[in-house]
């Protein structure tokens, strides 16, 4: 079989996609421990499965989580099972989730638009804020977002066609893959999205009945194989257990600010526009092209949708909002295109956007360390006993930091003004300009960030981890004393009910519980790490005596 230069080329031009996002994305993931609360859950979840063999059922503390299906746990596993437990292996799977993104990006860009918009596509993705920071990260929505995208792209492919089973089986496989990353958002976003795009077009616009029948079928195959799975393994109450669980608590999210995370209508708004710069600067204003209408129609019901239904969600969360990132950027790229091409020019409002955004994150950059190094000025002002106690940690700074912040916004005012004249050359200088600016900020300020936040406790949890202690968080919610510490299961710690013996359908062991920590009969010493304003009751407690204190958190032993 003879390959054309055309597909040489193309594969090249793949090779060389992935082997820049290689770079971008693996270099230094476990330079920076994980951070609590998300990071560390999951890959305690994942360390858990290793340690405990159970490779069905996600645990936290050893106790049943329902919060979560497996999909991206078991990635974790597999890549801790190569790399060994740590912050690497847990954020390996969305770095390379990240590589898989942008070959995807491309390939759907040259299939719906041509091959400049996917190149510019691909570089205005990584040059984004928030997308290119997500996959350096160790949380599921990269991951689940990247499966909602690949469905709804071979759900495009399902219109006016004649051979459509493969797409609808492929596109309905992988939002049962996004369900079984997530739950059933995904298949809550999906349904929005069709029933918007019906009402858009009055009808199907071309799909045909079978073939959504035969996708919304193949949705359910992956969280039905995994619930079989778990069925057999530890009969049906289990996994009857495991779903009403899970979906409460999917409806508690949606209904309640849950874990502290309320926030406005317009939380998401703000975010996008400007966790998500440049693009978002992009977003409108674009010129129909009669010849790609759909997908871009696609695009934007996805955006909306995403966008409103997170924004009447109780529940906060900047990542609840993360898939507007693929629309958002198709849309955007779609609209530079067009002005590379000339057919566009750069409005007023758009400029206005590029410097004001762009000036709040230059502002942001150059004043950390300006805080870093005159933070004792600003104690006095701050109410919160245990952000001052954060502040303390001993981080370095100098001034000469500020050049991040102050040679960033040079170049961002050099890019604009170039945009104004020559388009491409300016957003090129525009793109390097940001992607430089991002890695800089993950490499230098993000772990001088973390020292502040939560290193003071990881040290602790480092300095016990692999003995035989217990490690209690009073007064606070953490999975960081689990994962750091390296706790073990007891021999009564794998318990999952399956009777009517509690409501919850879960028996809380007894070192699970704080009381039989400080009063029972304890098997191994016990230690209990609070926040500073919670330090003086427990200073107090006769059963416990200070260990240490550091950057706002202060740690007790029981006596005895």
């Amino acid at each position: 079989m003879r390959i054309s230069s055309d597909h040489i080329s193309l594969r090249v031009r793949y090779l060389i996609i992935a082997f820049f996002a290689a770079v971008l994305f693996v270099p230094f993931l476990g330079g920076v421990h994980l951070f609590d609360w998300d990071e560390i859950n999951f890959a305690e979840c994942a360390r858990e499965m290793i340690v405990s063999k159970d490779y069905v059922r996600a645990q936290i503390d050893f106790m049943p989580f329902w919060e979560k299906p497996p999909l991206f746990i078991w990635l974790q596993v597999l890549c801790m099972k190569v790399f060994g437990v740590g912050a690497f292996a847990a954020r390996l799977p969305d770095a390379l989730t990240g590589i898989a993104t942008l070959l995807a990006i491309c390939h759907v860009g040259r299939k719906t638009v041509n091959d400049r918009m996917a190149q510019i596509w691909v570089l205005l993705y990584v040059a984004t804020w928030l997308p290119h920071l997500y996959f350096k990260s160790g949380i599921i929505d990269p991951v689940f977002n990247l499966f909602i995208f690949l469905a709804f792209y071979q759900f495009y492919r399902l219109r006016n066609v004649e051979r459509w089973l493969a797409p609808a089986l492929l596109g309905g496989l992988f939002l049962g893959l996004a369900v079984l990353t997530k739950g059933p958002v995904a298949i809550l976003v999906a349904a929005l999205s069709l029933v918007v795009y019906m009402v858009w077009h009055k009808g199907l616009n071309g799909y045909k009945p079978l073939a959504l029948l035969a996708f919304a079928a193949a949705v359910f195959v992956p969280f039905l194989g995994w619930m079989l799975w778990a069925a057999a393994q530890f009969g049906s109450s289990y996994a009857a257990w495991f779903l009403r669980e899970f979906l409460s608590y999917q409806v508690r999210l949606f209904s309640t600010g849950d874990s502290d995370h309320g926030g406005p209508f317009y939380y998401h708004f703000v975010v996008l526009l400007i966790g998500c710069f440049p693009a978002s600067a992009f977003l409108f204003g674009r010129k129909k092209d009669e010849t790609n209408n759909d997908f871009a129609r696609w695009m934007q019901i996805l955006f909306w949708v995403v966008l409103i239904l997170f924004s009447i969600v109780k529940t906060k969360i900047v990542h609840y909002s993360s898939l507007c990132y693929f629309p958002m950027t198709y849309l955007a790229a779609v609209h530079i295109a067009q002005m590379a091409d000339g057919r566009l020019l750069l409005k007023k409002y758009q400029t206005g956007l590029l410097y004001g955004v762009g000036a709040i994150w230059a502002l942001l950059i150059f004043l950390v360390p300006v805080v870093g190094i005159n933070k004792d000025r600003l104690i006095p002002f701050i109410e919160d006993p245990f952000a001052v106690g954060n502040l303390q940690a001993a981080v370095s700074w100098s001034y000469l930091e500020c050049v991040h912040g102050a040679l960033y916004l040079v170049a961002l005012v050099i890019a604009i003004s170039m945009m104004r004249k020559q388009f491409l050359k300016g957003f090129l200088v525009l793109a390097v300009t940001q992607i430089m600016m991002i890695q800089t900020t993950i490499f230098h300020l993000t772990p001088k960030i973390e020292a502040y936040t939560q290193r003071a406790a990881i040290d602790f949890y480092n300095g016990l981890a692999g003995k035989d202690v217990y490690i209690h968080p009073v007064g606070f919610k953490s999975y960081a004393h689990l994962f750091y510490g390296r706790k073990q299961p007891a021999a009564d710690k794998l318990y999952y009910l399956t009777d009517k013996k509690e409501e919850s359908g879960k028996l809380l062991p007894p070192q699970a519980d704080q009381e039989w920590l400080l009063d029972g009969a304890v098997d191994r010493p016990v230690y209990f790490v609070c926040k500073v304003q919670d330090a003086e009751k427990w200073r107090h407690d006769n059963r416990v005596t200070e260990v240490s204190a550091s950057n706002g958190f202060v740690f007790f032993k029981r006596k005895g």
